[in-house]
């Protein structure tokens, strides 16, 4: 199997285990009593599903959707200069496609966001960033600076904190 067979293989693996572990219980807080599950946070809110405002935790968390309403709101508007491939708003999931800017063609971006808890927190965002350089007329990989990742998810988290606030009357 040729190295980017492998490389691919293992991202592919690697994001189903992400879906599957996003919708596990175990990255739910402690902050719900023993036993309650979010169906019935959800069904005690009586929220509009989605995007209903909530965020911050607690009594004001969104209800019908498995991540944050601000952190996936704001991923989609920091990303949104990139083709979107795949979203899932219950998994907490954002895929984009490769994006070439036009000044530098030789060179393409793709970005996953991982939205991990209903709550607006920094740890509940990952974001991963792949680079690929033109070499040859074939796309190769190459490395990505690693403050790249941790300024795109600043940049989220940023965002996110506007529209809680833009939200908040």
């Amino acid at each position: 199997m040729t190295k980017a067979g492998r490389t691919l293989l293992k991202g592919a693996l690697f994001m189903l285990a992400a879906v599957a572990l996003s919708a596990c219980s175990m990255f739910r807080g402690d902050d719900s009593p023993e036993g309650q599950s979010r169906a019935d946070d959800n069904r005690d809110r009586g929220g509009i599903p989605f995007f209903n405002g909530g965020g911050g935790g607690g009594a004001s968390s969104e209800a019908g959707i498995g991540v944050n309403s601000f952190l996936w709101r704001a991923s989609l508007d920091t990303l949104n200069f990139m083709p979107l491939a795949s979203a899932d708003p219950f998994g907490g999931v954002i895929i984009t496609d490769w994006y070439s800017d036009p000044t530098t063609p030789n060179e393409r971006f793709k970005a996953t966001v991982y939205i991990l808890d209903t709550r607006l927190r920094a740890d509940a965002l990952n974001v991963s960033i792949f680079r690929q350089t033109q070499s040859n007329g074939a796309w190769v990989d190459a490395t990505v600076d690693p403050d790249t990742e941790i300024q795109i998810e600043n940049a989220i988290l940023t965002r996110a904190r506007q529209l809680r606030l833009s939200n908040v009357r």
